[in-house]
C-alpha cells in the first residue's frame, strides 16, 4: 500500500533540506577571519593599508591559505607570494601563476570582475568556491578573500587574499566554481579626487570587455581537443 505524506511532515522534510549554496555560506573559515582582521587592523584610520606593511608573522596561524597577488592587466592579478595550501590545489608551486588558475574558465569573468572592483571602488570581495566531485576529487567547499592594498606610489595594486577549502583535497589539480560574490565597500576618510573619471570608467570598460573576450575564448579553446587523430590506411 502506498502511503502519502501529509503536509506537515512535507514541510518538516522541506525545511531539512539545505542547498548547497547555503550550506557553503554557513560555513566557518577561521583563516579567512584571521587574515580580514589582520588587514582592518593595519588600517590604523587610514582608508586602506600599503603592501610594505603586511608581515607574515601577524598571520602566521594562517600563512598557509594566505596570498599576496599584483594586479598586472585589467581584471588579471598575478599571485606574488602564497602559502602551502595553494601549492596544494594545483599540485605544482604557485608562484607567479594568475589568480584566475584556481578558477573554473567559465568563471574566470566573474573573477576579474571581482578583482576590479577591489582595485577600482576599492572594495573588500568574498567569493564561496565548489568543487564537484571526480574521481579522485571529492566534493570541496571554499571561500576566497581579497583585501586591497597600497603600492609605493599610494595606488591600490596589490591584493592580500586568503583562499580557504573545507574537507580533503584528494587529488590536484582542484579548480572551483564561483556560488557567490559578495562586495563591501571600503570606507574612506575623505573623497580621493579622481581625473577625468568618466574617462578613466569607460577606458577600464573597454579593458574589461577585451579580458572577457579573451577568458570566453580560452574556454572555448579548452574544450576542443588537443589532437585529431587521421586514419591514413586505405
Amino acid at each position: 500500500m502506498r502511503q502519502t505524506m501529509g503536509d506537515g511532515q512535507a514541510s518538516a522534510e522541506a525545511k531539512a533540506v539545505v542547498s548547497i549554496f547555503e550550506y557553503n555560506r554557513n560555513l566557518r573559515y577561521p583563516a579567512i577571519d584571521t587574515v580580514e582582521a589582520y588587514w582592518q587592523g593595519l588600517r590604523h584610520g587610514q582608508t586602506i593599508p600599503a603592501r610594505r606593511d603586511v608581515n607574515p608573522r601577524g598571520i602566521e596561524n594562517a600563512l598557509e591559505y594566505a596570498f599576496i597577488a599584483e594586479r598586472i592587466a585589467p581584471g588579471i592579478a598575478r599571485l606574488r607570494l602564497a602559502g602551502m595550501h595553494l601549492s596544494d590545489l594545483l599540485g605544482l608551486e604557485v608562484r607567479g601563476m594568475p589568480l584566475a588558475s584556481f578558477i573554473e574558465p567559465q568563471d574566470r569573468i566573474r573573477l576579474s570582475d571581482a578583482l576590479e572592483t577591489v582595485f577600482a571602488q576599492p572594495s573588500v570581495v568574498e567569493m564561496t568556491l565548489r568543487s564537484e566531485g571526480r574521481i579522485g576529487q571529492p566534493p570541496l567547499d571554499g571561500k576566497m578573500i581579497l583585501l586591497p592594498l597600497l603600492d609605493d606610489d599610494r595606488q591600490v595594486t596589490r591584493v592580500l587574499g586568503a583562499l580557504e577549502t573545507r574537507s580533503k583535497l584528494g587529488r590536484a589539480p582542484r579548480r572551483c566554481t564561483i556560488c557567490d560574490v559578495s562586495v563591501r565597500p571600503v570606507e574612506t576618510d575623505a573623497p580621493r579626487p579622481v581625473p577625468n573619471a568618466q574617462d578613466r570608467a569607460a577606458k577600464l570598460e573597454r579593458e574589461l570587455a577585451t579580458v572577457r573576450e579573451i577568458h570566453a575564448k580560452r574556454a572555448l579553446d579548452e574544450k576542443r581537443p588537443a589532437l585529431t587523430l587521421i586514419d591514413c590506411q586505405s
